[in-house]
């Protein structure tokens, strides 16, 4: 069984920046990630509005980089999942992960959220033939062909815009009559050759033979439906929260998100809360980032007095 003063679980922006600032604080830091460093900025083609980069920024160059620095000041990664935490009788915490047990006496949890199914028929058995939740990750498989972008957020346009690279057509169907991106992304995609838009419109099923081939529409203002021949569906909904496995332990709200006191304090001594995973929290990197900090503070400073 390994032992550590600090256990962050998660690897995005909030929990790197918490083990950066736990490791340089000299105390032993451990950080759980199932999947790459980075979290959601690791899939983000273009960072924008991160301080310091006025042409942007990659998305995985600030992963790399921020793992990079994480390890250079000596935090642990586990590239594993905690599948279950519990208070230990003498104090601290135990987590119990596929590679064995771990102890820490204090716990930063950054699980984050993942992409949101539609929970339509098809979706699941198509997933990875045609239907995916990362642009950057899957785009380059559809050039010359036909794709639909589901949602009407900053990050539906988004990767819609960068899809435009590679497929002929991107169209973006929405739920609604307007978006609720920001107004620049809004501009940047109503002024895209490649980009057209289906209003008011849900995607009740998609089909296809070993892949990817049609999505049936139902249009919910006037209920018609329609098929759609397509070759890829890029769904961007919204998230839920990675928490399944904090239930029990610490208080969490009706959508799943972990309860803090106003700041990243949970209702449990000892465990503290940074990025999406919080309930209230600013989906936004560079705030994930702040929370991560402000984290790492507190459990310093919950261990001054243990």
């Amino acid at each position: 069984m390994k032992k550590f003063q600090v256990a962050i679980l998660g690897g995005g922006g909030a929990g790197l920046t918490a083990s950066l600032y736990t490791s340089r604080a000299n105390l032993s830091t451990v950080l759980f990630e199932k999947l790459t460093p980075g979290g959601q900025i690791a899939v983000t083609d273009l960072v924008e509005n991160y301080p310091g980069f006025p042409e942007g920024v990659l998305g995985p160059d600030i992963a790399m980089k921020m793992e990079e620095q994480a390890k250079k000041y000596g935090t642990v990664i586990e590239y594993q999942e905690v599948k279950k935490i519990l208070s230990a009788s003498q104090g601290g915490f135990s987590l119990e992960t596929a590679g064995g047990e771990f102890r820490a006496d204090s716990v930063i949890l950054a699980t984050g959220a993942s992409f949101r199914m539609l929970g339509v028929p098809g979706e699941r058995e198509l997933t990875g033939k045609g239907v995916s939740y990362c642009a950057t990750c899957d785009g380059a498989f559809f050039k010359g062909k036909n794709v639909l972008v589901v949602g009407g957020g900053d990050s539906a346009l988004q990767e819609g815009i960068f899809l435009t690279r590679f497929a002929t057509r991107v169209t973006v169907v929405h739920r609604r009559d307007k978006l609720r991106a920001s107004p620049i992304l809004q501009q940047r995609a109503k002024e895209n050759p490649k980009i057209d838009f289906i209003w008011d419109t849900a995607v009740e099923k998609i089909e296809g033979q070993g892949k990817v081939q049609r999505a049936q529409l139902k249009n919910l203002k006037s209920g018609h439906e329609s098929e759609f021949p397509v070759d890829g569906v890029f769904i961007f909904i919204g998230h839920d929260p990675n928490s399944a496995f904090l239930k029990g332990f610490v208080d969490l709200d009706e959508k799943g998100y972990v309860k803090s006191d106003g700041s990243v304090k949970t209702n449990v001594p000892g465990v503290f809360a940074a990025g999406e995973i919080r309930a209230g929290a600013t989906k936004q990197l560079v705030a994930a980032c702040g929370e991560g900090c402000e984290a790492a503070l507190a459990a310093q400073e919950f261990l001054e007095h243990v």
